[in-house]
Protein backbone atom coordinates (compact mmCIF):
# COMPACT_ATOMS: atom_id res chain seq x y z
CA UNK A 1 0.00 0.00 0.00
CA UNK A 2 1.31 3.88 -0.97
CA UNK A 3 2.09 5.89 1.96
CA UNK A 4 0.42 8.98 1.84
CA UNK A 5 3.36 10.67 4.09
CA UNK A 6 5.96 9.73 1.55
CA UNK A 7 6.37 13.10 -0.93
CA UNK A 8 7.04 10.35 -3.42
CA UNK A 9 4.08 7.68 -2.93
CA UNK A 10 2.13 11.45 -2.90
CA UNK A 11 3.42 12.07 -6.21
CA UNK A 12 2.46 8.69 -7.38
CA UNK A 13 -0.83 9.10 -6.69
CA UNK A 14 -1.20 12.60 -8.36
CA UNK A 15 0.46 11.57 -11.55
CA UNK A 16 -2.34 8.97 -11.48
CA UNK A 17 -5.11 11.66 -10.42
CA UNK A 18 -3.50 13.68 -13.88
CA UNK A 19 -4.45 10.83 -16.05
CA UNK A 20 -7.51 11.51 -15.84
CA UNK A 21 -9.74 13.62 -18.52
CA UNK A 22 -13.04 14.81 -18.25
CA UNK A 23 -13.98 12.19 -20.31
CA UNK A 24 -12.37 9.23 -18.44
CA UNK A 25 -15.19 6.43 -17.98
CA UNK A 26 -15.45 4.27 -14.94
CA UNK A 27 -14.82 0.72 -15.77
CA UNK A 28 -17.59 -0.10 -13.06
CA UNK A 29 -20.04 1.77 -11.20
CA UNK A 30 -22.30 4.84 -11.84
CA UNK A 31 -20.26 7.90 -10.88
CA UNK A 32 -18.79 9.94 -13.56
CA UNK A 33 -14.71 11.14 -13.20
CA UNK A 34 -15.84 14.45 -11.74
CA UNK A 35 -18.25 13.28 -8.63
CA UNK A 36 -15.81 10.45 -8.00
CA UNK A 37 -13.24 13.38 -7.51
CA UNK A 38 -15.61 14.96 -5.42
CA UNK A 39 -16.32 11.44 -3.71
CA UNK A 40 -12.83 11.31 -2.95
CA UNK A 41 -12.79 14.85 -1.74
CA UNK A 42 -15.26 14.11 1.03
CA UNK A 43 -12.19 12.23 2.94
CA UNK A 44 -10.60 15.24 3.07
CA UNK A 45 -13.49 17.60 4.05
CA UNK A 46 -13.75 15.25 7.02
CA UNK A 47 -10.83 16.02 8.28
CA UNK A 48 -9.68 19.77 7.21
CA UNK A 49 -13.53 21.30 6.78
CA UNK A 50 -16.21 21.22 9.08
CA UNK A 51 -19.12 21.25 6.53
CA UNK A 52 -20.30 17.85 7.33
CA UNK A 53 -22.38 16.65 10.74
CA UNK A 54 -20.42 14.37 13.16
CA UNK A 55 -22.76 11.18 13.56
CA UNK A 56 -24.49 10.48 16.74
CA UNK A 57 -23.55 8.61 19.46
CA UNK A 58 -25.14 5.66 18.37
CA UNK A 59 -23.79 6.07 14.93
CA UNK A 60 -20.52 6.47 16.03
CA UNK A 61 -20.57 2.61 17.91
CA UNK A 62 -22.17 1.17 14.40
CA UNK A 63 -19.46 2.76 12.74
CA UNK A 64 -16.89 2.03 15.14
CA UNK A 65 -17.99 -1.33 15.74
CA UNK A 66 -18.67 -2.52 12.22
CA UNK A 67 -17.37 -0.33 9.23
CA UNK A 68 -13.72 0.98 11.21
CA UNK A 69 -11.92 -2.49 11.17
CA UNK A 70 -13.21 -2.51 6.84
CA UNK A 71 -11.76 1.14 6.52
CA UNK A 72 -8.82 1.50 7.96
CA UNK A 73 -7.24 -2.14 6.79
CA UNK A 74 -4.78 -2.40 4.70
CA UNK A 75 -7.39 -5.03 2.45
CA UNK A 76 -8.54 -3.49 -0.66
CA UNK A 77 -12.30 -2.23 -0.84
CA UNK A 78 -14.74 -4.54 -3.25
CA UNK A 79 -16.09 -3.06 -6.31
CA UNK A 80 -19.27 -1.39 -5.94
CA UNK A 81 -19.19 -1.61 -1.80
CA UNK A 82 -21.64 0.32 -0.40
CA UNK A 83 -20.59 4.10 0.63
CA UNK A 84 -22.27 5.87 3.34
CA UNK A 85 -24.95 8.66 2.62
CA UNK A 86 -22.12 11.89 3.24
CA UNK A 87 -20.38 10.08 0.34
CA UNK A 88 -22.90 10.12 -2.30
CA UNK A 89 -22.45 12.68 -5.15
CA UNK A 90 -25.56 12.87 -6.93
CA UNK A 91 -25.06 16.43 -8.64
CA UNK A 92 -22.86 17.19 -11.70
CA UNK A 93 -19.31 18.72 -10.43
CA UNK A 94 -16.94 20.54 -11.82
CA UNK A 95 -13.97 18.07 -13.45
CA UNK A 96 -10.94 20.39 -13.11
CA UNK A 97 -12.21 22.31 -9.67
CA UNK A 98 -12.38 19.05 -7.88
CA UNK A 99 -9.36 17.51 -9.27
CA UNK A 100 -7.52 20.55 -8.09
CA UNK A 101 -9.13 20.29 -4.56
CA UNK A 102 -8.18 16.78 -4.51
CA UNK A 103 -4.53 17.11 -5.17
CA UNK A 104 -4.47 20.01 -2.92
CA UNK A 105 -5.38 17.81 -0.32
CA UNK A 106 -3.20 15.26 -0.97
CA UNK A 107 -0.60 17.75 -0.90
CA UNK A 108 -1.93 18.56 2.70
CA UNK A 109 -1.91 15.64 3.90
CA UNK A 110 1.40 15.07 3.30
CA UNK A 111 3.03 17.61 4.64
CA UNK A 112 1.41 17.74 7.54
CA UNK A 113 2.56 14.11 7.85
CA UNK A 114 2.54 11.13 10.09
CA UNK A 115 2.92 12.77 13.36
CA UNK A 116 0.25 15.58 12.86
CA UNK A 117 -2.73 11.97 12.12
CA UNK A 118 -1.19 10.01 14.69
CA UNK A 119 -3.96 9.79 17.76
CA UNK A 120 -5.85 11.94 15.46
CA UNK A 121 -9.44 11.68 15.97
CA UNK A 122 -11.34 11.35 12.76
CA UNK A 123 -15.19 12.63 11.92
CA UNK A 124 -16.60 8.90 12.43
CA UNK A 125 -13.90 6.20 14.12
CA UNK A 126 -13.05 7.88 16.81
CA UNK A 127 -8.93 8.30 17.38
CA UNK A 128 -6.65 6.52 14.96
CA UNK A 129 -3.07 5.92 14.37
CA UNK A 130 -0.96 7.30 11.50
CA UNK A 131 -0.93 3.80 9.99
CA UNK A 132 -4.78 3.65 10.15
CA UNK A 133 -4.83 7.15 8.43
CA UNK A 134 -2.91 6.33 5.94
CA UNK A 135 -4.63 3.01 5.40
CA UNK A 136 -8.31 4.36 5.20
CA UNK A 137 -6.74 8.14 2.61
CA UNK A 138 -4.58 5.41 0.61
CA UNK A 139 -7.07 2.50 -0.19
CA UNK A 140 -9.77 5.31 -0.72
CA UNK A 141 -7.96 6.83 -3.53
CA UNK A 142 -6.49 3.45 -4.98
CA UNK A 143 -10.03 1.86 -5.03
CA UNK A 144 -11.40 5.11 -7.22
CA UNK A 145 -7.93 5.86 -9.41
CA UNK A 146 -8.71 1.76 -10.41
CA UNK A 147 -12.37 2.50 -10.97
CA UNK A 148 -11.33 4.97 -13.56
CA UNK A 149 -8.40 2.65 -15.18
CA UNK A 150 -5.33 4.48 -13.77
Amino acid sequence: MKNVFDQNDTEEIINRINQLTPDTKQLWGKMSVAQMLAHCNVTYELVYDNKHPKPGAIKQFLLKAFVKKIVVNEKPFKKNAPTAPEFLVKDDKDFEIEKKRLIDHIRKTQQLGEAHFDGKASHSFGVLTSAEWNNQFAKHLDHHLTQFGV
